[in-house]
Formats: structure tokens, sequence, C-alpha cells
């Protein structure tokens, strides 16, 4: 039996704290939950999941995000009710000029699942997927 139950919170370092918390919040519906200003610090949820975004120290000395080559965070996926909102989301978010679409939704294997990917201010990849 596991020790841990799921994610409590995921960190990540951003170069610009405004612009991603805004995404999550006018993308994504999250609500802020509380800040750091002195860190600093942003942290957003939906209810289900938070998520701290820390402000980069220096981001234009930072080296660009390279999924091949970089250690650590690959993706981060955050779970969406069903296709038909998966569909909505995915509409709203290949409008927006923060915003890079990987792919549109597609299935994953022949369970059911959907899912898109997306890079999201700061160059972090989201995966939204359904179960």
């Amino acid at each position: 039996m596991a020790h841990t139950q799921g994610i409590h919170h995921l960190g990540l370092t951003v170069p610009n704290i405004k612009e991603a918390s805004t995404f999550f919040i006018d993308a994504l519906g999250f609500t802020q939950v509380g800040d750091v200003p002195s860190y600093p610090a942003i942290f957003v949820s939906d209810g289900a999941v938070m998520l701290t975004l820390w402000q980069a120290e220096e981001p234009e000395q930072a080296a660009p995000f390279d999924r091949t080559k970089n250690i650590g965070l690959h993706h981060f996926a955050l779970r969406i009710a069903d296709s038909i909102t998966l569909d909505e989301v995915y509409q709203q978010l290949k409008i927006r000029s923060d915003v890079t679409i990987e792919f549109a939704p597609e299935a994953l294997g022949e369970n059911g699942i959907q899912h898109m990917m997306c890079r999201i201010p700061g160059n972090i990849r989201l995966e939204l997927i359904t179960l």
C-alpha cells in the first residue's frame, strides 16, 4: 500500500508569474488562493489541484525547455470532465496568443480516453485529458 495520497500541489517556476497566473485563471477557471509577494509566488487552484507559480529570478538567462534533453518535468496533466468539455477548452485555447497547441484532442489508444497537449505561458507543457 502506498504511503502517499496523490499530489497536494505542483510548483512551477515561470518566467512571468502574472502571465502564468492569468492563464490558469482566465483560460481554465482556476482561482487565486494565495500569494507571497516577497518570494514571489502565486497559488492557484481548480478545487482539486493547487499550483504554486514561482517567479524565475532571471528568466532571460534560463535555458528553453527541451522535453528530450532536460531532466525534470516533461509535462503535467489536468483532468477534464468529458470529451465535450475538452473540445470546448481546446476551442478557447487555440485562439489565445499565449498558448501553442502541440496537438488537438485525440484518442489515447482505444480505451475512450481523449487528450490534447499545449504549451502555456513560460513554455510549460500541459496535457488536458479525459478519463
